[in-house]
């Protein structure tokens, strides 16, 4: 499975580096532009200034049924194979979670995606800026190796097993390189972010070190009042189907409706006051990884994902490195409950006695258990409900036990911690480098909307 490549073209993204085509796509540090346009869409009424009718009446017949699989765009055709091959991506990196009557949306979703990466490549040719095929096979093979470990011929392999092809892969590497290409030609030349602003977004940095910033994805799903019902109804849906497993940032690409969708939902870091009260209440409750909603707005539903927190200018306590050993013991297939639950207790109460980790292999060797050790895991990458747990252990100490019949018994061991150091924040050159990003961004959105404006598509 291709674990780190982007779901999706986020097309409107700026500043694309070669190595960002082997991870997902994230976020611009600081991009509280984001938030800023949320709410700005959530308080603007249906139509905006175009003078729509509250009740339209639909002249001709409107199938809803109806699916376009194909498109001509300015003369050059996107067959029902691109589409069935860059569909196969999406679907490895969800892992195959895609539910049956989520296809035919997110069929029509790659075909958006592949009409937005044609006007992508025709523009950077039109502007004598196109992507030859020798750097688009480097950054291929870059992803081989990055991915999997292996060869290119082995990704060719991969990729035809699951239904896609490396042409299909090396078109999308053309149209980030070609877009990255026309950005830092047509729009970053006319970026400018001032010393002063630099300075003032530092002073502000630092007038809010110690409060609390949240890292949100959101999912946005506009509704009038006619709609709403239906609208809450495939809000509840996704929601089901997130905590099912599927992917947020997949789910946020396809559905949302707010300017944080080519990011996958992520606003980047924030304070709740920049979010409608509707949002900033619940999110103030909630935990790292944890999923609320649907939360009624006055323009539709949101779902809300909190990625993570942390306090302006402040070490997190989580980012501490431990040196940790894991005592196990497992159990025998089809070992009754009963029996299983007095070796768990035999076990719990063996370890409390073991004096440090340094007796922990002679102490467990009797007890028929195994030792593991790991020098260089941070809080952060741990389970959430193991986090507070090994942040208050001393040295020696175990967490209680913890797993299942099925997966065996296990505590962890802490061994030592390194403490992170104070956060400093990003130097002057690194936030002038973040501003100037967020800049990009929107004007590459502008760039890009335009190019769908001019163009010429003939749906087939």
């Amino acid at each position: 499975m291709i674990t780190g490549f982007r779901l999706f073209s986020v097309s409107a993204r700026a500043a694309l580096t070669l190595g960002a085509l082997a991870v997902a796509a994230a976020p611009i540090a600081g991009s509280l532009a984001q938030a800023q346009s949320l709410a700005d869409e959530t308080a603007s009424p249906a139509g905006g200034d175009l003078n729509l009718p509250a009740n339209p009446t639909i002249f001709g017949k409107a199938d809803p049924h109806l699916r376009r699989a194909t498109a001509i765009v300015n003369g050059e055709i996107i067959t029902g194979t691109d589409v069935d091959q860059r569909l196969a991506l999406i679907i490895s990196a969800n892992g195959g979670k895609v539910a049956p009557e989520e296809m035919e949306r997110l069929r029509l979703q790659v075909l958006r995606n592949l009409i937005d990466e044609t006007l992508q490549i025709q523009e950077a040719k039109a502007a004598n800026s196109d992507v030859d095929e020798e750097e688009v096979m480097q950054t291929f093979n870059r992803v081989a190796q990055q991915n999997f470990g292996q060869t290119p011929a082995a990704l060719e392999k991969y990729l035809t097993g699951i239904g896609s092809s490396a042409g299909s892969l090396k078109r999308q590497i053309k149209g980030e390189l070609a877009w990255q290409r026309l950005l830092r030609r047509n729009v970053q030349p006319f970026i400018n972010v001032s010393d002063g602003e630099v300075r003032e977004m530092m002073d502000r940095l630092k007038a809010a070190k110690g409060t609390e910033e949240y890292r949100i994805g959101e999912i946005y799903l506009a509704a009038t009042q006619e709609t709403k019902p239906q609208v809450l109804a495939n809000a509840q849906k996704i929601l089901e189907q997130l905590k099912g497993g599927g992917s947020f940032v997949a789910y946020a690409r396809q559905y949302s409706q707010s300017s944080s969708a080519s990011v996958g939902g992520d606003l980047g870091w924030i304070r709740l006051a920049q979010l409608p009260p509707e949002l900033g209440t619940p999110a103030a409750q909630m935990t790292p990884g944890q999923l609320v909603g649907p939360i009624e707005l006055a323009s539709g539903y949101s779902l809300l994902y909190l990625i993570d927190k942390r306090q302006v200018l402040t070490a997190d306590p989580r980012d501490a490195i431990l040196s940790l050993k894991q005592i196990s013991i497992s159990f025998a297939k089809g070992t009754p409950e009963k029996d299983g639950a007095a070796r768990a207790s035999a076990f719990a109460k063996a370890v409390k006695e073991i004096k440090g980790c340094g007796a922990a292999e002679a102490a467990a060797a009797p007890i028929g258990a195994t030792v593991v050790a790991n020098d260089q895991i941070r809080v952060k990458d741990l389970p959430t409900a193991l986090q507070d747990t090994m942040l208050k252990l001393s040295v020696g100490e175990t967490t209680p036990p913890f797993g299942s019949i099925e997966d065996g018994v296990r505590v962890l061991m802490l061994c030592g911690r390194d403490d992170p150091k104070v956060e400093s924040g990003p130097n002057f050159e690194q936030l002038q480098s973040q501003m100037e990003d967020d800049r990009v961004n929107k004007r590459a959105q502008t760039y890009l909307r335009d190019l769908r404006r001019d163009a010429v598509i003939e749906y087939n």
